[in-house]
């Protein structure tokens, strides 16, 4: 694939990461979740003037909390 591209796409994914990650440890501390052993979480990626629809289910351990 193009350099251009490639680059352009992990600056965005290394954004959604980032990002994402400081959103989930935000609610982790905000939020009452006292006895609970995991958040579950579900990431869905679109792209206007597109079809893609791509969902990722996940659960992450909060049990050490």
């Amino acid at each position: 694939m193009d350099e251009n591209f490639n680059m352009s796409m992990r600056k965005f994914l290394k954004q959604v990461g980032v990002t994402s990650q400081q959103e989930i440890e935000r609610i982790t501390r905000e939020a009452n979740l006292t006895g609970k052993s995991s958040l579950k979480v579900k990431m869905v990626l679109t792209a206007d003037g597109t079809d893609l629809h791509h969902v990722v289910d996940g659960e992450i351990d909060i049990s050490s909390l």
